[in-house]
């Protein structure tokens, strides 16, 4: 009997998804398919959504042509098609947070 009124009181998750319902892979404007994407997390799910998400990949290849390669500001503006300015943002920010690891 005490199970019986432990199962009439349980509460209903109120974010819980309905049975038997068809759910629309739709995708995003980036891949056609959530469920093929090959992106590591959902776009929505990252702060700053795709464009952080690409950021973050250009951001380090700049680092990286910069501190191995010697690759002078003009010519990773160049490359990357940003401002001067842009390039010297990435590369204090870069270094501020190796600064911060290595802490």
């Amino acid at each position: 009997m005490e199970s019986l009124v432990l199962l009439r009181t349980r509460k209903h998750r109120l974010d819980a998804l309905p049975e038997n319902t068809e759910y629309r892979d739709g995708g995003c404007d980036l891949y056609p398919s959530c469920l093929r994407c090959p992106l590591p997390q959902c776009r929505y799910d990252d702060p700053g959504g795709a464009a952080a998400m690409l950021r973050t990949g250009r951001d380090a290849s700049i680092l990286r042509l910069s501190e191995r390669d010697g690759v002078p500001v003009e010519r990773l503006a160049q490359m990357f098609g940003l401002s001067r300015r842009t390039v010297f943002r990435v590369l204090s920010a870069g270094r501020r947070d190796h600064a911060t690891r290595t802490l």
